[in-house]
Parts: structure tokens; sequence; C-alpha cells
């Protein structure tokens, strides 16, 4: 009897208790809205940008030689080693000489003969000279003495010539490399049997310290930039004008810039594109020639182009947008036209005006479509990383000061 008297007055107590927590309970208790949601922006500012094209290219040596036999002959000997940089009269080759140097030696004994031929007939011509006036001989016996002699300087001056060639064929036995560079595999070897008649390829050596990008452009597009230039829309680029950069196949640009050579003048008529070539510092030897790689060039210059984040466009099939934060704080779509990429981020040709805050960072927190938002400065995933380094830094020195 006792328990149940005393499990009714703590029923009671309890509800008590909950009768007078309802009646305390206020409006001022109800959940407040949340707060709008904080996303980054950039204030647009209209600034000179200019306009970068890639196009695709590939690699030529400067300067290609080819090492041909210049002698008919048997190579003795390979005198360099495949792969290997060379010095311009390195020799390269040795074909056996041994014909050579005996159509020398006989070009000499020729010649030795003549000379010789040359004194006698010279001096017989000398001797009938003052007969021939004192009618001692015939004038006949004269002329005769004389064109012997003539004859006799011309078998002199054949000599010299078969003798210079023999020295010629004799020195082309040993094949030298005619231009400094980098020496590819041999394509002969000892033993094998090369001809002057066909000029037998023996090796090549291309010069790749510095070498061309050959690349195109569609005609279209080359009238398209002269025409913006006409209209003034778009200017001639100042600082790096007729600067290249080099991107490899794996997305890395090369360091050093090439420079713009020319553009040719004639459109290909099966292609419709131009030939333009730049010349590449290559002392590192990354380029190799016909290596296919991607050309970035400086064409036009944009007096008020706008740079946003690549993060901060949206593109589909419907066209390219923004996120634009209005007067009120609330977001609103804003269709863009959008040029090239530069780097991470867009240029951005039509379609925002001068101090217009554009949403780069915390699309996923705006749940409300057309709901109010706060803005607040965007900063880069590297700049925000510095300063948090940068904040932690202080903190521990301010720290260390106080122990």
């Amino acid at each position: 009897m006792g328990r149940t008297v005393q499990g009714t007055a703590l029923l009671a107590l309890l509800l008590l208790a909950a009768c007078g927590a309802k009646d305390n309970a206020s409006p001022a208790a109800a959940p407040k809205a949340p707060p709008p949601p904080e996303v980054g922006v950039v204030i647009v500012q209209p600034q000179a940008v200019t306009l970068r094209t890639e196009l695709p290219g590939r690699v030529e040596a400067l300067r290609v030689a080819q090492v041909r036999a210049r002698v008919n002959g048997v190579v003795l000997r390979r005198l360099f080693r495949e792969g290997s940089d060379v010095k311009a009269g390195q020799a390269l080759f040795q074909i056996d000489p041994a014909p050579y140097k005996a159509a020398l030696d006989s070009a000499q004994a020729t010649l030795a003969k003549a000379q010789a031929n040359r004194s006698i007939f010279t001096e017989l011509a000398q001797r009938y000279k003052p007969l021939a006036e004192a009618k001692a001989i015939s004038a006949q016996e004269y002329v005769a003495a004389e064109g012997q002699r003539l004859q006799a300087e011309a078998d002199v001056a054949a000599g010299q010539a078969a003798v210079q060639t023999a020295k010629l064929n004799l020195a082309y036995a040993s094949v030298t490399a005619p231009i400094a560079g980098r020496i590819g595999r041999a394509a002969v070897t000892e033993g094998a049997l090369v001809g002057a008649g066909e000029g037998t390829l023996m090796a090549t050596i291309q010069q790749i310290g510095s070498v061309y990008v050959n690349f195109t452009q569609p005609s279209t597009d080359v009238l398209r930039l002269r025409k913006a230039v006409a209209a003034q829309t778009a200017r001639q680029p100042g600082a790096g004008a007729g600067e290249v950069r080099i991107v490899l196949d794996d997305g890395s640009e090369l360091p050093r810039p090439g420079k713009l050579l020319f553009s040719d003048l004639s459109v290909d008529a099966t292609s419709g594109q131009v030939t333009l070539r730049a010349e590449v510092p290559n002392p590192d030897t990354m380029l190799l020639p016909g290596q296919y790689v991607r050309v970035r060039l400086a064409q036009l210059e944009l007096p008020g182009g706008v740079l946003l984040p690549q993060q901060a466009v949206t593109r589909n099939n419907q066209g390219d947008a923004v996120l634009v934060v209005g007067a009120d704080d609330k977001p609103e779509r804003r269709t863009v036209k959008v040029g090239s990429a530069q780097g991470a981020q867009w240029i951005v040709l039509d379609g925002l005006k001068a101090g217009e805050r554009v949403i780069v960072e915390g699309f996923q927190k705006m749940a409300v479509p057309g709901a109010p938002v706060k803005p607040v400065p965007w900063q880069p995933a590297a700049a925000a990383t510095g300063a948090a380094a940068a904040a932690a830094t202080a903190a521990s020195a301010a720290a260390s000061a106080r122990n």
C-alpha cells in the first residue's frame, strides 16, 4: 500500500513539471532562419589579355647532312661511335685508298714527263728564234719548234689537273663530316662496297642544338585574326610578340621559348592550312627530329579582356554561363562568350561588365535557387594554403614569445 502511494505521488510531480515547462516556453525559443551561405567571388576587372593559340607541330633538325661516298671502294673502317656528337671535318669512314694512291703516283709521273718535255721544247724554241730572224733556218722549222713548246705547256697543265684530281680522290677515300652535329647509325659496315655513281648513303648528321618546329594553322583563323586587328577589336601583341612556347606530349612546357621565323605566304590547296616555322633552343636535346609537339603562339591582344577561374564557368550544349551576385546579393545566371584558356583561367570575351561579382566557389552551399548569398573575396587554393601557413607560423611565434 505504501509503495502505491509513493508511485502515485512521483507520477503527479512529473506531470506538474511537464506542464510547467510547456507553460514557460516562449516564441523567442523558436529556431532561427539559417544565415545566407558564404560564396567566394571575384570582381570583374578588364585588362590587356594576350590571346594564345595552340597548334600542332613537328620538330625538324636545324641542319641535316647526308654523308655519302664520293669515290668507289671497299669500306675498311668506321671511325665514329653511333649516336655521338661529331665535329666538322672529323673522319668517319676509311675507304680503301690503295687504288687512289696508285693513281696519284701515276699522275705525278705523267706530270714529271710533261715538265721535262716542256723544258726541252722551250729551250729549242728559244734557240731557233734568233736563227729564224737571221734567216739561218726556215720559218717553218721555227714554227714547228714553237708549236712543240706550246703542246708541252698544255701537257704540263693537263698533268697538273690529273695530279689534283688524284689527290682529291685519295682525300675522298677518307670520308669526313661535312657539318658538326649528332650522327645516327651507320648505314654501311666494314667490307661494304660503296660507289660514287649512286652516292651510297653512309650516315646522317643532324644539328639539334636548336631545332625548327613546323606547324600549321587554318587559313580561316588567319583571316579572322586579321579582321579583328582591322576592326580594332584586338591588336598585335606587344611584349612577347613572335614568342612561341612548346608543349610536350605529357603536357609539360619547355622552359626556353622559341621565336617565330615566318608565316608562309600561300595556303595549301589540299588542306587549307598556312604553314608557320619557329626556331627553338634545344641544348638539352628534349626535342628530336620528327617529334610531335604542341605550339602556343601569342597572336592577338585584347585591350579589355576578362580572366576568370575555369571553375567559375559552366560549359554545356546550351552555351557558357556564370553566376553573378546582384545588388540584393541574389545570384543570377549570365551567359558569356568564352575564348581560349590561359593557364587555369578562361578568357571571357563578352557578357560581363567591370565591377560585377562572379561566383567562383560555394555552389554546393546554394540549396535554394535565387536565395541571397554572402559574397566574400575568393582566394586560390595555393594562396589560401600560404595564408594558413603564415597564420600558423605567427601563432607559433607568439606562443614561443609568451613562454
